[in-house]
């Protein structure tokens, strides 16, 4: 009996020996549990299997949604390191570099609007202001942006009538008019509704969201606003804005409105000081010395 019991733990010994057998030659070699033993490697920008994942398809992903979902943050939440704050104008933007830490709105933020009409409605309501002050170089950087991945259907001067529609183009075919920037109906239109439209696209237009940035889509909507000024013979730049203040915020008046507050700021200080030297100092008090 127990030569018996010697013979099964061998046997059951040389099988579990069997089953993590190492890599040899033309052999790959056999694991327990591969995927906890090595981790997942993503390459930027390729699209390949990962052989230790793939063994069925009940665990496995598909390759597609794992790849581009393992790279993401979790839904609604936004990176260390990153920051989506909007500014509500002038004055907003000049407490902020005053009266906290400064950081670089960029590409990790949330947006809380779903690719429905009512959610673009709601959008178009609540979106008002442009997070970026106008710049020169922002402008600059949406020209180039706009003519880019907008041009080629609104035209280069906002008007709807870029290469794919316009009447020069022998092979003109697109099967809807694009948007018309210039008309009154989208000079009016809030700054929500241009972003919801390169989140999620409209009509047959599709989104920008990938390919744009969360500053490139701000700088692009400064771009279509200066060219709503230009056809109005209005001005839309760094120093003035008299299209609509609340499309923008030039970055004159910013730093014009932090000069103020950094004035208002230290007035309070500065009197503090005067006062606790009246009242605390020997000089004051008429002693010669302090406690």
């Amino acid at each position: 009996m127990n030569t018996f019991k010697l013979i099964l733990l061998a046997a059951v010994a040389a099988a579990a020996m069997q089953a993590c057998s190492p890599a040899e030659g033309n052999f790959a070699g056999s694991e327990y549990m591969p995927d906890m033993g090595h981790s997942v490697a993503i390459e930027a920008n390729v699209y390949g299997a990962y052989k230790y994942n793939t063994w069925d398809k009940e665990s496995t992903a598909p390759k597609a949604d794992f790849v581009r979902n393992i790279t993401q943050p979790v839904l609604g939440t936004v990176p260390r390191g990153y920051a989506g704050v909007a500014l509500g104008g002038a004055a907003d933007a000049a407490a902020s570099q005053i009266n906290g830490m400064v950081v670089p709105v960029n590409g990790q933020v949330p947006y809380y609007y779903a690719d429905t009409e009512e959610e673009r409605l709601r959008a178009t309501a609540e979106i008002l202001a442009n997070p970026f002050p106008i710049t020169a170089a922002g402008l600059e950087k949406g020209k180039e942006l706009y003519n880019i991945f907008c041009g080629v259907c609104h035209g280069e001067k906002g008007n709807g009538l870029g290469y794919l529609y316009a009447e020069e183009n022998p092979n003109a075919k697109y099967p809807a008019a694009p948007a018309n920037f210039l008309n009154e109906e989208f000079s009016a239109a809030s700054n929500g509704r241009y972003y919801h439209a390169i989140m999620h696209g409209k009509n047959v237009m599709g989104g920008y969201a990938d390919k744009l940035s969360y500053e490139e889509r701000w700088q692009v909507i400064h771009w279509i606003r200066a060219l709503q000024a230009q056809d109005k013979k209005l001005t839309y730049s760094d120093s003035e804005n008299t299209l609509n203040p609340s499309f923008g915020t030039p970055a004159a008046a910013v730093k014009a409105a932090g000069a103020t507050s950094t004035e208002q700021t230290a007035a309070p200080a500065a009197t503090g000081s005067s006062q606790q030297m009246s009242e605390n100092t020997p000089a004051a008090t008429g002693k010669k010395g302090g406690r």
